[in-house]
């Protein structure tokens, strides 16, 4: 097995960091300080490798550091199965963010070809209860960890229904200008939903049998308007047999952006919505690591893992569990809680961060065991 860790992380200018650097040597990586110091900043600073906007999803302009308005600029070593790279990202006001891979311009999509990175963060904990959209984003985050190519299908897709629902909107009823946008729409929803689907069918297998304190979730996806064909061609036809309704409503009612992702609790035959909030954050870190072990399978080394404010809702077991399953997988796990008690548990099989706020300036030290 591979390993997939950074082992330097440089910051400049970034949310409340005007400089910082972090060494590591591929362990976890537990973080503390009080709140507001920046220990999601600097989680999210590792999430900026992955392709998208990062773990809370801010546009550039957002993560640069105030007053200043320098711009920022991100850089880290990463140890990628048995090659080391060079990655940066930046930006400036006004002007599109970069990513440089060993010193070349890269697409951010390329970042998912040497990086696998995934989040669990405290925003996450109302997922089951709340609207499909955060749904089908977490679902579509798992996808990309194991296919990076579909971002690029998610984004073909949403461009041709942005066209359709313009021409839906402006009450447009010739089928001549539909027929090009539902085809390209068909061709790329079908792969968006194969992709879902075999991730799903990924997490499935590296549940089963898996020696895990975590729930182990039942997984199902499910349309709106009742059965997604599989097939472009069959979805080309339905979206042509909508036209009619759509046109009513103003918009696309068919499609893999009504998707939403079911999840139950096996053991105790209950839906996540409605389990309590602890067993939610249970089945949340379930997929998070199943997701892990899948991971590390399908790409050879498990991916680097940011879990924010992980030990709320878990009681001492539970989170001794947690950090146990994170050392046996050989994970780079970038873990933050305000008390270093709750990183007690990791002993030496961590490094030991503390994040401080001087000023509206974030400080990083490392602490001893």
């Amino acid at each position: 097995m591979g390993r997939l860790c950074l082992t330097r992380l440089t910051l400049s200018h970034f949310r409340s960091y005007r400089q910082g650097v972090v060494e590591t040597d591929g362990r976890p990586v537990a973080i503390h300080g009080p709140n507001g110091a920046g220990k999601t900043s600097l989680l999210e600073a590792v999430s900026m490798f992955s392709p998208g906007r990062g773990l809370r999803r801010a546009g550039a302009e957002d993560l640069i550091r105030r007053p200043e308005a320098l711009g920022w600029k991100l850089t880290v070593l990463l140890q990628s199965l048995h090659q080391m790279h060079e990655l940066d990202t930046m930006a400036e006001p006004g002007v599109t963010r970069t990513v440089r891979i060993d010193g070349k311009v890269a697409a951010q999509a390329a970042l998912g070809r040497v990086a696998r990175v995934l989040w669990l963060v405290p925003s996450m904990d109302r997922l089951w209860i709340e609207g499909a959209e955060g749904r089908r984003r977490f679902l579509d985050r798992m996808t990309l960890s194991f296919t990076p190519g579909h971002a690029d299908a998610a984004l073909a897709y949403e461009k041709a229904m942005r066209e359709r629902n313009r021409l839906l909107k402006d009450m447009v009823r010739d089928d001549h200008w539909y027929v090009a946008l539902e085809a390209q729409m068909a061709e790329a929803g079908a792969l968006i939903m194969a992709n879902r689907r075999a991730a799903l069918q990924q997490l499935a297998q590296a549940t089963e049998g898996a020696a895990t304190a975590f729930p182990a979730p039942d997984l199902a996806l499910r349309h709106a308007e009742g059965e997604l064909p599989e097939e472009a061609e069959d979805l080309r036809q339905a979206l042509a047999d909508g036209r009619r309704r759509d046109l009513q409503a103003g918009r696309t009612l068919i499609g893999p952006h009504r998707i939403d992702l079911d999840a139950h609790w096996a053991a105790k035959g209950i839906a996540a919505r409605e389990a309590s909030t602890g067993e939610q954050k249970a089945l949340l870190i379930s997929l998070i690591l199943a997701n892990a072990r899948a991971l590390a399978e399908d790409f050879g080394a498990p991916p680097v893992l940011l879990l924010d404010e992980v030990a709320a809702h878990l009681d001492a077991d539970r989170r001794a569990a947690l950090y146990d399953e994170v050392c046996a997988l050989g994970a780079q796990a970038w873990m933050t809680g305000t008390g270093a008690e709750l990183f007690a548990e990791l002993g030496d099989r961590a490094q030991h961060l503390r994040v401080t706020d001087d000023n509206g300036e974030s400080r990083i030290e490392e602490e001893p065991i």
